[in-house]
């Protein structure tokens, strides 16, 4: 069996417009300063919350962050398809691969229903097994969600899997490391080549067809 594990944000999809929308929304409603596109880009990766946590320019106890989270969460749910779209060449790159007999599934660091939601609109029966923060999942670079993919596909264990993890940033990398399984990092995403490199990624892929490329030539294993 051969697994192809995405991230989402920054590698599937390009969220970065209706996350930008709808976190300036959650922070400006309690009084907080808005932030550039920029900002918000470097803010992502380990979750809202801790994307939040980051954009405030003092720290707040944790009740009031916690109502900032699900300010956004429910702005976020009404309005996250409103510039969101499949990054040129996603499509048609996971068709092949689905084509070629791989699994897909998706591993993110954002909120279970919205990875759910986005990955049934965008992508329908090309990802097998989405899979999202919830209580009982912790957010990557914990190896929680890859786990929910193999158990929920009763794929046995890592070592017995032929897995790839593909992502946009440093805690992609990081969550690759921590499950032993080869990464290869994506250059369209929120985070540039050099920053990744900074963070231990060593496999890259310019476009989406590269990935092809890299998973069929088993380019991963040099």
């Amino acid at each position: 069996m051969k697994i192809i594990i995405f991230d989402l944000d920054g590698t599937l999809l390009n969220t970065l417009n209706d996350l930008y929308i709808c976190f300036n929304y959650a922070i400006e409603k309690f009084g907080y300063p808005k932030r550039t596109m920029e900002e918000i880009k470097s803010f992502v990766g380990n979750g809202i919350k801790k994307a939040i946590e980051r954009a405030l320019p003092h720290k707040v106890n944790e009740d009031e962050l916690n109502k900032i989270v699900n300010e956004f969460k429910n702005y976020y749910i009404e309005h996250m398809n409103e510039h969101t779209q499949p990054y040129d060449g996603v499509v048609d790159m996971l068709k092949e691969l689905k084509d070629k007999g791989y699994i897909i599934a998706v591993v993110s660091n954002k909120y279970d229903n919205a990875v759910k939601g986005l990955c049934k609109r965008y992508f329908g029966d090309l990802v097998n097994i989405a899979v999202g923060e919830t209580e009982k999942i912790r957010k990557k670079p914990e190896k929680d969600g890859i786990l929910k993919v193999l158990n929920e596909l009763n794929a046995g264990t890592i070592q017995e899997n032929d897995i790839i993890y593909i992502g946009d940033s440093e805690v992609d990398v990081e969550t690759a490391r921590n499950v032993k399984v080869p990464c290869i990092s994506v250059l369209w995403g929120f985070k540039d080549k050099d920053f990744l490199k900074k963070n231990g990624a060593s496999i890259f892929a310019e476009v989406p067809n590269d990935i092809i490329k890299i998973i069929e030539k088993k380019l991963y294993l040099e």
